[in-house]
C-alpha cells in the first residue's frame, strides 16, 4: 500500500492540516480493538477526503464501506447544514462501534446507517448524490458503479479507492485474483466512459476522482 518512505509520508502528514481531536480518537480505538486497522482511511487521506468535500459542499453523501467510520466522519466535515450521509457495510459487529463515534460527532443525527450487500441496498436509496465514496470489496466496483450513476446529481463526484491495489494492477495478474482483476477493468472503464471524467491520484492505495457529466 506504501509507494513512498514512510519518512516522506510523515513529512507530507506534518504540512497537512492536523487530524481532528475526535478522529485521533477513532484511528487510535480502531488499532487497539478492531481487526485489520489498516483499512482506515488515517490522517493524510481523511484530510484530502475532508478537503474535497469542502469544495464539493455535497447535500446528500453516500459511503460504500463504512468499517469504523473514520471517512465517514471526515467526508461530513464538507456536508451542507441539511446534508445526510448513508453508509453501508456488511459487518454487523461494527455497527455499534461506528455509531458510538458518529453521535460524539455534530453529524450524529444526519448519518444513517445501512447492514447488508450495498448491491441490495444501493438500489432501494431515494436520495439524489452530490458526492459517492466507493471503499468495500473489489469485486464490486463496476456493480457499484452502474448501480450509482443513475442516482448522482450532474456534476458529482464519485471517489473511488484502493484502485492501485498495492501496485499489483501492473503486475501478472493470477488466474484467482478476481480483486486485480475487477480493478483493472474497473479503471479502465473509468478513463473511457463519456459518463464521466476521471483522474487517478497515487494517494496511498490510489484514489480516483470522478465527476459525472
Amino acid at each position: 500500500m506504501h509507494f513512498i518512505s514512510q519518512e516522506l509520508e510523515d513529512y507530507i502528514e506534518q504540512h497537512s492540516e492536523k487530524e481532528p481531536a475526535l478522529l485521533a480518537a477513532l484511528n487510535k480505538e480502531t488499532y487497539q480493538k478492531i481487526l485489520l486497522p489498516r483499512m482506515l482511511s488515517g490522517h493524510f487521506q481523511g484530510r484530502v477526503l475532508s478537503m474535497l468535500s469542502k469544495l464539493i459542499r455535497p447535500i446528500n453523501i453516500l459511503e460504500i464501506g463504512t468499517y469504523t467510520g473514520y471517512s465517514a466522519l471526515c467526508l461530513c466535515e464538507g456536508m451542507k447544514e441539511n446534508g445526510t450521509l448513508h453508509t453501508i457495510d456488511i459487518k454487523e459487529e461494527l455497527v455499534d462501534f461506528q455509531r458510538k463515534h458518529f453521535d460524539k460527532s455534530p453529524w450524529g443525527k444526519q448519518i444513517f446507517q445501512y447492514l447488508g450487500e450495498a448491491v441490495d441496498i444501493i438500489p432501494s436509496l431515494e436520495s439524489k448524490f452530490d458526492l459517492v465514496f466507493i471503499d468495500a470489496d473489489k469485486e464490486n466496483y463496476l456493480n457499484y458503479f452502474e448501480l450509482i450513476l443513475p442516482k448522482m446529481n450532474k456534476g458529482g463526484i464519485i471517489l473511488s479507492d484502493n484502485v492501485l491495489w498495492s501496485g499489483k494492477v501492473l503486475e501478472p495478474v493470477h488466474p484467482n485474483d478476481l480483486s486485480t482483476k475487477v480493478l483493472m477493468k474497473y479503471n479502465e472503464l473509468l478513463a473511457t466512459d463519456s459518463r464521466v471524467e476521471t483522474v487517478l491520484l497515487p494517494i496511498r492505495d490510489g484514489l480516483t476522482v470522478s465527476r459525472v457529466l
